[in-house]
């Protein structure tokens, strides 16, 4: 599981399985002392783009300095956030003020952060929120924030010094597939381990809706909102921690189309097991659209092509015959469907993403994330496959191309297997 490949052994097999555990140092007992040493803190460097309030960036600072709500009670993190590095400070910046009161320094490079100014790695964790700030587009209508940019900035640190620290990186990898592969090749082959995505495959499921282990889905559908790439990541992760726990575990993608409007729903309506699931997971759905106060109709999906006419998504298509559906609709929340084809039943249930209403800035779907750093960076090791934000950001970069170029797209090279284990590590507070 820890055994490095080559470039080229990786784009051959795009993606086989590989963990990044490494056992965490115990203390040795010794015979005079009653108790164990209390091993030190451990330190955290933050890279972020910019600092505003509701960016993702603030989420993750005020959580890492101040704490957050778990299980009943405030919780104060595990970890010391102790370096900063800041790429934009808007109009509007919170960084300066955050660093000042709470005596974080914010570095001029991502090379200072991790080093404290010292020459050499002096953090045990590096977080990057590659998310917000003003970037330049693509032709397609990504933003090229600098997630891939930051991350080979904190690996020449790694490289330089001999060692390695776990990270983590929010969101997709990258908007450029082989930038993906890459960072995926670096951490496998200077051992630390690598967590990234969304927050959705870790915050909580109303129903609390585990998927078991080798259940025999054949389809799994997202019905979903927000804006084309920054918030398909959210979707595809939505579905795909469910779908990767089916019978076989996942072994990558062969084909995304994506469709709008008309065309979309036309070719949602060929597939009456999409339509079923569409139907349920919208009826998961806090938001739907109403009329004096409640649907104009029963959730069905003629209902659902006259409420969301201008509805886009995927229609991807898995190398096992696997189908997965993003269904992007204005409703506000994010609801998961599968069926399970050996009993004929339906797994449905919502992924909590409450917006910050009212001046709020909470978004406690963030603390579970924060959580899971905080066991990644203590123990080295990561709650759950890599592979599943590499799998996730190439049928984010395939929809997106799709859509662009107004055709299918084969995607031979996102053959990326994994399995997961019995943990789904979602929020059960």
């Amino acid at each position: 599981m820890n055994a490095s490949v080559s470039r080229r052994q990786f784009l051959a097999t795009a993606g086989a399985t590989a963990g990044f555990a490494v056992a965490a140092t115990a203390f040795a007992p010794t015979l005079w002392a009653s108790k164990k040493p209390k091993p030190a803190r451990k330190k955290i460097a933050l890279i972020a783009t910019e600092v505003r309030l509701h960016s993702h960036a603030q989420h993750f600072i005020d959580r890492l300095l101040l704490g957050y709500v778990w299980e009943g009670g405030w919780r104060k993190p595990e970890v010391d956030l102790v370096s900063l590095y800041v790429d934009q400070f808007p109009e509007k910046d919170l960084a300066r003020g955050t660093a000042a009161r709470h005596g974080v320094p914010i570095y001029s490079s991502i090379a200072e952060a991790l080093t404290l100014g010292t020459g050499r790695l002096a953090v045990d964790g590096v977080v990057i929120i590659g998310e917000h700030g003003q970037y330049p587009k693509n032709e397609k209508g990504q933003t090229r924030y600098p997630r891939y940019q930051f991350f080979k900035e904190v690996v020449r640190v790694f490289e330089t010094s001999g060692r390695s620290v776990p990270v983590f990186n929010d969101k997709h990898l990258s908007t450029d597939w082989r930038e993906c592969v890459e960072m995926v090749e670096d951490a496998r082959r200077l051992g630390f381990p690598f967590q990234a995505g969304s927050s959705l495959p870790v915050t909580k499921r109303m129903p609390p809706t585990e998927m078991p282990l080798g259940t025999q889905l054949s389809e799994s559908l997202c019905a979903a909102y927000g804006g084309l790439d920054s918030y398909d990541i959210h979707g595809l992760e939505t579905a795909q921690c469910m779908s990767e726990r089916r019978k076989g575990g996942e072994v990558g993608i062969r084909r995304v189309h994506g469709l709008r409007g008309a065309a979309f729903w036309d070719e949602l309506s060929r597939r009456d097991t999409t339509r079923r699931l569409l139907e349920a997971a919208l009826c998961r759905s806090h938001n739907l659209p109403v009329r004096d106060g409640y649907p104009t109709a029963p959730v069905s999906l003629d209902w659902a092509r006259e409420a969301f006419p201008e509805a886009w998504g995927y229609f991807i298509d898995h190398r096992d015959g696997f189908r997965t559906t993003l269904a992007m609709l204005a409703i506000r929340d994010f609801n998961y469907a599968g069926l399970d084809s050996k009993t004929g039943r339906i797994i449905s249930c919502q992924m909590y993403l409450p917006m910050p209403t009212h001046g709020s800035s909470t978004a406690d779907f963030f603390n579970p994330q924060i959580r899971h750093i905080e066991r990644m960076v203590v123990e080295r090791r990561q709650p759950y496959p890599l592979e599943r934000t590499l799998l996730t950001s190439g049928m984010t970069l395939a929809g997106v191309d799709s859509l662009h170029q107004g055709r299918p797209i084969d995607t031979p090279e996102m053959a990326v297997r994994y399995r997961v284990g019995e943990e789904s590590f979602f929020w059960r507070d």
